[in-house]
């Protein structure tokens, strides 16, 4: 960290003070709000009055943690992500979300965690506490429901949220220069992937060849987010961890960026927003935000297995809910022998009961090394 911090120290040095304090916040907009969700959720506090804000009712947010909990949470500034397909822009009351993320700020060490839920994760998701995907619960109740299913079943205090939708991921990459991904053949030949880069080529006159494949190629924003968004190859499980893979290489290329690209990505993105942040929270956030730094990111459950529901809809299963929720809350907060809330441990045993799985029906384990709760990864799968 010394070292870090002295070449940090190094190249400050040929800026003025002016000048630093000027990049200093723009580029800590761009790392957070890329962070923020795979999609160049960047805004600058001259341009907010153009963010599409959408106010949540903190009084019916579903946060069941107890008072001690609660105490230990204060420490964290935890923010909902979700990343729509909408096929146009402007509207983020509603859609599929197909990245659902949890951004947590440690906001004593400035260290950020991301974690992406699967979206097809079979969890409770309205206010009768139906099983379903938790997808479900954006696309019919919008991030009011969506944030009250994230609540409810992690144990977790959000009251803020982003949303964006994929137009905005491939702007923010344009913008950046492009990305260099791994990608295989199996994932540039994808007819899904070449499916998407037609609609955007007709629909936004993208002008985006098919993927190439290959070691560190260079792709453009629009390749980016079809391989981010690809399903086919590897499921939720393997989109969830290409999203965060975006992401990485998008905070690297931020980080390397221009103030003057920088501020050119501020000024396009704002549109391509909908979030419940205040001009001064934000303001609040970016007061240190240039220490801030992504330390890991991991896909949820870390316990699980699959299966069908009556319907017929494959959902990823938490085996089980409660074992996952300590996991999460170890790995967030450090939390050791942390005591689900009886919400949790109530719907922990639902789902259990009607998918005929327990603990012992894990099939993936990609428990984060380290936790005390910590099992050992299936040799079958990678690790996320």
């Amino acid at each position: 960290m010394a070292d870090k911090a002295k070449k940090s120290t190094t190249r400050k040095k040929k800026l003025t003070k002016k000048q630093r304090g000027k990049r200093k916040l723009v580029l800590f907009i761009v790392e957070i709000l890329v962070l923020l969700l795979l999609a160049g959720v960047l805004f600058v506090v001259s341009k907010l009055n153009s963010m599409n804000e959408g106010e949540l009712d903190e009084t019916d947010l579903e946060i069941n943690i107890d008072e001690e909990t609660q105490e230990m949470l204060k420490g964290y500034t935890n923010i909902a992500l979700f990343g729509l397909d909408n096929r146009s822009s402007g509207n983020y009351d509603t859609g599929n979300s197909d990245a659902i993320m949890i951004a947590s700020i440690n906001n004593d060490t400035k260290e950020v965690r991301i974690v992406s839920v699967f979206r097809d994760s079979y969890l409770a998701v309205d206010d009768k506490d139906s099983l379903r995907k938790v997808n479900y619960a954006y696309a019919h109740g919008g991030p009011q429901e969506a944030v009250k299913a994230l609540n409810k079943n992690l144990d977790l205090n959000i009251t803020e949220y982003v949303a964006v939708d994929f137009q905005a991921l491939a702007m923010t990459i344009n913008k950046l220069g492009g990305i260099e991904l791994t990608i295989t053949d199996a994932e540039a030949n994808n007819e899904y992937t070449r499916a998407y880069i037609d609609e955007m080529n007709e629909k936004f006159g993208a002008g985006a060849s098919y993927l190439p494949s290959g070691e560190n190629v260079h792709v453009d924003g629009w390749q980016a987010t079809a391989y981010a968004r690809l399903r086919a190859i590897g499921d939720d499980y393997g989109r969830t961890e290409r999203q965060r893979t975006v992401i990485t290489k998008m905070v690297e290329k931020a980080k390397q960026a221009d103030l003057a690209t920088l501020t050119g990505i501020i000024n396009e993105m704002t549109d391509y927003i909908g979030t419940s942040l205040s001009a001064s929270e934000i303001i609040g956030l970016a007061a240190s935000m240039q220490d801030y730094e992504l330390v890991d990111t991991q896909g949820w459950p870390f316990k699980l297995t699959t299966g069908t529901t009556s319907g017929g809809a494959s959902v990823v299963i938490p085996t089980d809910l409660e074992t996952n929720v300590i996991l999460l809350h170890e790995y967030l907060f450090g939390t050791d022998g942390y005591e689900p809330s009886d919400v949790v441990s109530t719907l922990s045993q639902r789902i259990s009961a009607d998918t005929g799985t327990n603990a012992d029906s894990t099939v993936r384990d990609t428990t984060p090394e380290g936790l005390v709760n910590a099992g050992t990864p299936d040799t079958e799968e990678e690790s996320e």
